[in-house]
Order: C-alpha cells, then sequence, then structure tokens
C-alpha cells in the first residue's frame, strides 16, 4: 500500500506545476539586508568527479579535514546532484532543476530552450542574490555554465572571480588537451605562470589561496562574503604532486573487488548504510582483480594512486580553508557545504587510460576508468551521465559552529532526501536575502528548492517534495522512499529505497500503479520544466563518453 506522503506528493505534481516552495519568500526587507552582524558567510565547494565512498563515506583514503568537518558539523547520507559537471553547476548556481536554467545537458547549444548550453535570462545565480543583500561574492575554479556564450562569473553576479571557462587544468605548465586552456581573474585573461599567481602551482592550492585572498577583501570591507570554490580534481586527466602520489603506490594492489567490500563494511560501520541493502555484484563487464596479469595490476593500481592523491590534495586544501577562517575569526559564523558535481566517472570504459612517460605528471593522460569507479561508488549501481544511486548520490557535509550542534555520535546522519536546489534558498534565507521575480528586466522562474537550515539547526521544517532528473534520456524521479528511474532506452524500473536503496529489485511489475503514476508525474515535470521536447544532439556536438553498462567485457590493455 503506498504511503499517505507518497499518494499527496504525487496528486500535488499532477495538479500543479512544480513552483517556488514557501521558502523562497523574501527573507527580511531592505533594513534587515543592510546589517550583517548575525549573518553567516557561506562557502560552497564542489569537485569534479568524486564518487559517493571517496572521502569520509567509507574510503580507504585518509581524509582527516573532511573528517573533521563532518564530526564537527552534519553530514548528509541522501543528497542528490544532477549526474553530470554542466547540469549540476547551473542546478547548483540557480536554485532550479538545470533545464529550467538552459543547461539541460553540456555547453552545446541544441537550439531550444532546456538545452541552450548556457545560464539563460529568466534565472539569478546565487552570486546575483547574495550581492544585492550586502554580500562580497567571489568564485574560484570551474566554471562550465556557458562561458563561450558569454555567461561568465563577472557578468553573473560575481565581485572577485579567478575561473577556467572549463575544466581539467590541474598545473601551471599542464599540456596535452588541456594546456591551453585560459584563466581569467576578475573577467581579464592571464597567463598560468603570471606572478599574481605564484606559480608553479597545483589548482587545488591555486584555486583555496586565491580564494583565500578574496575572502581577506571582504573582511576588510566589513562585509559578509559568499565563496564559491569549485575544484578541477579530481576530474580527468588524472594528475597531482609526485609526492604525494608516491603514498599511494602499491595501496590498491588489493583490487576493486577486496576494496570494495572493504568499503562496504566501512559504510555498514559507520551507519551510513543498511546491512540489508545488497552491495551492488562486480558487473560481467569488469574482470575480476585476480583474473589480471601482475602488469595489468600495477597500471591499475598506478592510476588509482594518482585518483587517491588528487583527493588528498583536495583534503589538504579543506584544512588550509578552516585555518585560514579560524586565524580571521570567521569560521564560527561560516557555513561551509561540501558536495561533488556527479557520482564516479567510468569514461574511457574498462581499459581507462595511461598515457605518458610519467603518468600522473602535468604532460601526462590518465582517467581511472570504469574498473575503479565501480569502487568510487561504493555501494551503488552506475556512474557519472546515469540517474541510479551512482551517478546522482553525493556525499554533502556541512560546517557551521556557530549554528551546527554535533551530537558527537558518528553514526548520526541526515537522511532526509535533499538536492542541489536546496543550496540558493539556504543561501536565501540565511543570508536574509531576496529572490526576485524579475531582474535585469526578466521575469525569473521560481527557485524550486528549499532552505536546508531546519535540517542544520533543527528548527523549523523541511516538507516533503519530489525530487526530478533527466540527462541525455537518462531519467529518474523520487517521492518519498519510492524512486523511478531508467537508462535511456530502456524499461522504467521502480525501487523502494528505505529498504533497498543500492537498486537491487526492480518493483515495477509487482507494484505497477505507482509505476505509471509516477511516469505520469515525471512526465508532466519534464514538460514543464523544458526538459521536453528533447532535441536531437547536432553534429559533432559532444558525444557522450559515458560507459555503455551493457557493453560485454573489453580486452584490457596494459
Amino acid at each position: 500500500m503506498r504511503t499517505l506522503m507518497f499518494a499527496v506528493a504525487i496528486a500535488a505534481i499532477l495538479s500543479v506545476s512544480v513552483a517556488c516552495s514557501t521558502v523562497c519568500l523574501a527573507v527580511g526587507d531592505a533594513a534587515d539586508r543592510a546589517g550583517t552582524d548575525e549573518r553567516p558567510n557561506i562557502i560552497v565547494i564542489l569537485v569534479d568527479d568524486m564518487g559517493f565512498s571517496d572521502m569520509g563515506y567509507g574510503s580507504e583514503i585518509p581524509t582527516p579535514n573532511l573528517d573533521a568537518m563532518a564530526a564537527g558539523g552534519a553530514k548528509f547520507s541522501q543528497f542528490y546532484n544532477t549526474g553530470r559537471c554542466c547540469p549540476t553547476r547551473a542546478s547548483l548556481l540557480t536554485g532550479l532543476y538545470s533545464h529550467q536554467a538552459g543547461v539541460g545537458w553540456m555547453t552545446t547549444d541544441q537550439g531550444t530552450p532546456g538545452y541552450a548550453g548556457g545560464l539563460n535570462s529568466n534565472c539569478v545565480t546565487i552570486a546575483e542574490v547574495m550581492r544585492e543583500a550586502g554580500y562580497l561574492t567571489a568564485m574560484t575554479g570551474k566554471w562550465h555554465v556557458g562561458f563561450e556564450h558569454g555567461v561568465t562569473p563577472w557578468g553573473r553576479g560575481f565581485d572577485r572571480s579567478l575561473n577556467l571557462p572549463a575544466g581539467g587544468v590541474h598545473f601551471s605548465n599542464q599540456t596535452g588537451s588541456k594546456g591551453g586552456s585560459k584563466i581569467f581573474l576578475n573577467g581579464d585573461s592571464i597567463a598560468k605562470d603570471d606572478p599574481r599567481l605564484n606559480p608553479p602551482w597545483y589548482a587545488c592550492d591555486l584555486f583555496t589561496d586565491q580564494g583565500i585572498r578574496f575572502v581577506d577583501e571582504a573582511i576588510a570591507a566589513d562585509k559578509p562574503f559568499f565563496w564559491y570554490l569549485a575544484h578541477t580534481a579530481p576530474h580527468f586527466p588524472c594528475m597531482a604532486p609526485e609526492a604525494t602520489i608516491a603514498k599511494y603506490r602499491g595501496k590498491y594492489m588489493k583490487g576493486w573487488d577486496v576494496l570494495r567490500e572493504e568499503r562496504y563494511e566501512r559504510q555498514i560501520e559507520l551507519g551510513l548504510i543498511d546491512r540489508s541493502w545488497k552491495l551492488e555484484p562486480r558487473p560481467d563487464a569488469i574482470p575480476a582483480w585476480d583474473s589480471l596479469s601482475a602488469e595489468e595490476q600495477k597500471r591499475y593500481d598506478d592510476m588509482m594512486a594518482i585518483y587517491a592523491a588528487m583527493i588528498e590534495e583536495i583534503d589538504k586544501n579543506l584544512g588550509k580553508l578552516t585555518e585560514a577562517l579560524r586565524s580571521r575569526n570567521e569560521l564560527d559564523n561560516t557555513l561551509i557545504l561540501f558536495m561533488s558535481d556527479n557520482g564516479g566517472n567510468a569514461e574511457a570504459g574498462i581499459n581507462g587510460k595511461y598515457e605518458g612517460d610519467l603518468p600522473g605528471n602535468p604532460h601526462s593522460n590518465v582517467f581511472i576508468g570504469r574498473c575503479w569507479a565501480h569502487l568510487n561508488n561504493t555501494p551503488f549501481r552506475m556512474y557519472k551521465h546515469y540517474n541510479h544511486e551512482g551517478g546522482i548520490a553525493t556525499p554533502l557535509v556541512a560546517h557551521w559552529p556557530a549554528a551546527i550542534k554535533p551530537s558527537g555520535d558518528e553514526k548520526d546522519w541526515i537522511t532526509t532526501p535533499t538536492h542541489l536546489i536546496d543550496v540558493m534558498a539556504t543561501c536565501v534565507d540565511l543570508g536574509r536575502a531576496h529572490y526576485p521575480a524579475q531582474f535585469n528586466g526578466n521575469a525569473i522562474t521560481p527557485m524550486q528548492g528549499q532552505s536546508l537550515k531546519p535540517l542544520l539547526t533543527g528548527q523549523g521544517t523541511f516538507n516533503d517534495r519530489p525530487l526530478f532528473w533527466e540527462h541525455e534520456g537518462n531519467a529518474a524521479m523520487r517521492v518519498g522512499d519510492k524512486k523511478l528511474v531508467r537508462v535511456k532506452g530502456e524499461p522504467w524500473e521502480l525501487f523502494d529505497l528505505a529498504t533497498d536503496r543500492t537498486e537491487q529489485d526492480n518493483l515495477a511489475e509487482s507494484e505497477t500503479e505507482t509505476r505509471d503514476e509516477m511516469v505520469a508525474a515525471w512526465r508532466k515535470w519534464a514538460l514543464s520544466s523544458a526538459v521536453l521536447p528533447k532535441p536531437e544532439p547536432k553534429p559533432n556536438g559532444g558525444k557522450s563518453r559515458a560507459a555503455n553498462p551493457k557493453k560485454k567485457r573489453q580486452k584490457i590493455k596494459s
């Protein structure tokens, strides 16, 4: 029998269009927004292509700084992204589903409003809203929401910025496919070895150090700050300082089979997952680790060592950031949110890529591939691009000492389903900002999320609501614990995430009424949110390199 909450949510979505939730109301008036004494600073940290279990959620990679943030704050077990980098960034920045913001796919203009390839004029960014509320707004790192169409950080509300148009840059002297990427400081194109960037640099350091300089500007101006820190790590081409990589060589010779079981057991011990949720079996396309030659194992070990080093570099800079805030007496009243843009990346398939004289250095080309992505997303199915849990589930850690009171129990998780769309609403709420109905003469789509403040502080109500996804024809909807999901071209599946979050027991044929109601609700949302009609991809529009989950095992290249 369907729960009352499920029935009410379905009825609501079938009777009305997706609209602004109650928390979209402006909080405070102009006079309130002028006062900054109690309003928190906000830092949103987004990492690139990191799987669900790679940092503090069961990983063997030490992440002491993120772990400390979680212990002193709050951690979410059911927070969601969109399954791909550009749509996630669009949704995070605007509080809308990505198609509503114009970025339903990547940055190629596909000729329809939901797939224009850049943020449209009917959305506002967090920076635009928070700047109006008196915040100094800054971003550092990867942009990738339509730079080539004229959509820039400085044109969309950021007072200060050090940004790449897209991503993939890790070193100041990097060569290869990403080596020619430009970098922009406050709107000006500068050389990657410009003295203001203190070369040589590694990107995690660069984007953290420059952001701290922007924080100092806010302090000097006596303003609260909003800082969006979008790391390029651990996205391909995977590379990191050699001294860090060396720490991990040999640690992955256990292989993905054993390591995945170990991560799964740690997740159970942490209370992150329920033991009744079955670990997804290794897909047939992925070879058993013990079937590989010693040479193949060494190659794969080194690939994952490089990736693990990138995770360490991210964590090291979390420590640098929190210490900088502490030394400036800003840590207590700063909300830090840490998350990933999608699940682990299976692009480059079973073999991955391992190219260069010294893989992992600035002149190499390494993709960890599907075998290690299967580990990254423990215990879930699928990867980046897809809307099964392995594609869209992300760690979320929140730290705000002035308002979040840690329980002291490492098994204390916030289990409420939450989403990127909630970040805008949280900033509006905490910053006593005003989300506009019009901006620069354009009607603005109402924000879709709810403030996370009630979940963080235990004060107030966080309402139940449906959540939706679509990317490349893959699609999903969640209502309560019921999740409808499909891979493009395949039948819809239905799962009860309360008993089966790893999506092993398909209920689509046994609960046909629920399935059909959710399909109708998903389609209504899709029609109202610029998902449909879906354009045919344009020639050379960036064909997806997602690993095909049905593809048979490939011969491994050593």
